[in-house]
């Protein structure tokens, strides 16, 4: 069978891609932030990383997971923490904006959905990202990860961000 899945309201959704390990290099990424523009993950080279993984910035869960990650690592300066969905960079923008967020930085994955494939975060059937946190050191290995089981549930904030205040 060899599928991964991640449930919504315990309904069943096949993952695409392969699950990433503590200790792997990250996989890099081409994204566009929220003014269109072409990000990689080499563009935050030598910073700590948290990368938080949400379906929309358009419903309630999701909002909640990027304020609290927000608020918690602006207390971390030396900390980068992006967000990434597959929203329309003028749509994160637009949420930015009301959401008066400054710390973090969301990028999108709409264009070609390669983050969510090299991450293993993308449901095909939906064209969202399972929700799931990544933490990566300086040197982009991984050193913390979260594949959230249930898309409606919150991730282990807690967990994450300590794992960020150890680099």
């Amino acid at each position: 069978m060899g599928s991964r899945m991640v449930n919504s309201k315990g309904n069943p959704l096949e993952l695409a891609g392969n699950a990433l390990k503590v200790g792997e290099r990250a996989p890099g990424f081409s994204l566009l932030d929220k003014d269109g523009n072409s990000v990689s993950l080499h563009d935050f080279a030598g910073k700590p990383k948290l990368i938080s993984v949400v379906p929309s910035l358009d419903t309630g869960l999701c909002d909640q997971q990027t304020r609290r990650f927000n608020e918690q690592a602006g207390r971390i300066p030396k900390a980068v923490v992006l967000t990434v969905s597959v929203d329309l960079p003028f749509a994160q923008k637009r949420w930015c904006g009301a959401a008066g967020l400054d710390h973090v930085i969301t990028l999108s994955d709409h264009k070609e959905t390669s983050f969510g494939r090299d991450y293993g975060v993308l449901i095909p059937e939906l064209r969202l990202l399972a929700r799931s946190v990544f933490v990566l050191d300086q040197n982009d290995s991984i050193v913390y990860l979260e594949y959230v089981p249930e898309i409606s549930q919150h991730p282990d904030y807690d967990a994450a961000l300590a794992a960020l205040a150890k680099l």
